[in-house]
This record gives C-alpha cells, structure tokens and sequence, in this order.
C-alpha cells in the first residue's frame, strides 16, 4: 500500500482482493471444523455473521482500517483453527 496515503487507491484494493478472499474462504473452512463446539444451526449463523462482517468491510476505503481488519481475520482465523471461536462471533 502508499506510504503516506490514507485513502485506498483502486490498485491497493486490487492488490489485496486475492489475500481478502483467501482469508475469507480459510474462515469458512474453519468454522466446519469438527474442533469447534457448534450445531449445524450455529455453524449456519457464524458462517452468516462472517459473510456480514466481509460484506461491511468491502466498503472500507482507509488504508489503516484495512489493515485493521486483515490483521483481525489473521487472528481470528488462528483462533479458529485452536478450536476456539472469537469473541466477535461468539
């Protein structure tokens, strides 16, 4: 991403859809994992609330709030593959 800029560019987006994407599919992948303490019913929520929290964030144009939430899925995907669910989806 610029330095010194605080809007995303069109080529900062593009550059960062592929690794968006990935971590979204990875968070999907997760919440099907027979570790985690969920009936079908609240896999089908969790996987709704992060189809939602996904849908927000595409709409964010700030380079550091962008950064922001890669960094939360990044964790939020290692708590998941722990067997734990994150707090925000609980």
């Amino acid at each position: 991403m610029g330095k010194g800029v605080i809007w995303a560019t069109a080529e900062d987006l593009a550059r960062n859809r592929g690794r968006v994407l990935s971590l979204y599919r990875q968070i999907l992948r997760s919440l099907n994992s027979p570790d985690l303490p969920l009936n079908l019913a609240a896999r089908l929520a969790k996987k709704a609330e992060a189809r939602a929290i996904f849908v927000v964030a595409s709409e964010e144009r700030s380079l550091h709030n962008i950064d922001d939430l890669i960094d939360a899925a990044h964790y939020s995907l290692s708590l998941l593959r722990k067997g734990e669910i994150p707090k925000y989806i609980q």
